[in-house]
């Protein structure tokens, strides 16, 4: 059972949406709603890390770009939905160069990759990709391409590295109570389900939206 009501978490999601809206503080773009997890009795460099995905009910980063590395059907099927895309005549013009690697990665925050294709990614590309922490996600003749990346921009993901804080967005201020709720909840309780012990591993929660201050849930 989780150890953060329902009433608190409204309550914070409340606070957060009511400072976005202050006159004296408005905000040039979108802001981002964080969930910031603190850990205890966890040890990263002995106890084995973690990392796990899920989709929440409503999209928490609608504008995450995406490029589709795709055969011709799937760079067809980008062009009409006005997607980026490279074809594997644009990948091989990379030619492996560590920079221009790195440049695509950091010009797109995720990539789908036909299946004939992401198997040639780590010839085309080496590593640059994977060391973004940016490797493509397949997808195949009978997925929809608007789905797929609609289903990618609302996949929450979480993963352990050496320090025993974590952050993960789980929503935007122009959702409503309800949906930012709901993605709150969801991603606390999946987030406790991933540690070793549970609830005894979790030493804060804290909710905050960009320019927000943050609110104490635990």
């Amino acid at each position: 059972m989780s150890k953060v009501s329902t009433a608190t978490v409204r309550q914070a999601v409340k606070n957060i949406l009511a400072a976005s809206l202050d006159p004296e503080k408005k905000r040039n773009f979108q802001e981002t709603v964080e969930l910031q997890i603190g850990l205890k009795n966890y040890d990263p460099s002995r106890d084995k890390r973690f990392a796990g995905s899920i989709r929440l009910p409503n999209t928490p980063k609608p504008r995450m770009t995406c490029c589709i590395l795709g055969d011709e059907v799937h760079c067809d099927q980008a062009k009409a939905l006005g997607v980026d895309f490279r074809t594997i005549e644009d990948l091989k013009k990379l030619n492996k160069d560590k920079k221009l690697v790195k440049k695509l990665a950091k010009q797109f925050d995720f990539f789908l990759a036909s299946e004939s294709v992401i198997k040639q990614i780590p010839r085309l590309l080496g590593p640059g990709l994977n060391k973004a922490g940016k490797f493509p996600a397949p997808i195949s003749h009978a997925d929809n391409m608007k789905d797929k990346i609609e289903e990618m921009r609302s996949t929450l993901k979480f993963q352990l590295k050496k320090v025993l804080c974590l952050g993960a967005a789980i929503g935007h201020v122009a959702m409503n109570e309800d949906e930012l709720a709901a993605n709150l909840m969801i991603s606390i309780n999946f987030l406790v389900s991933l540690l070793k012990k549970n609830w005894q591993n979790v030493k804060s929660l804290y909710v905050k939206s960009t320019m927000g201050k943050p609110v104490l849930l635990i």
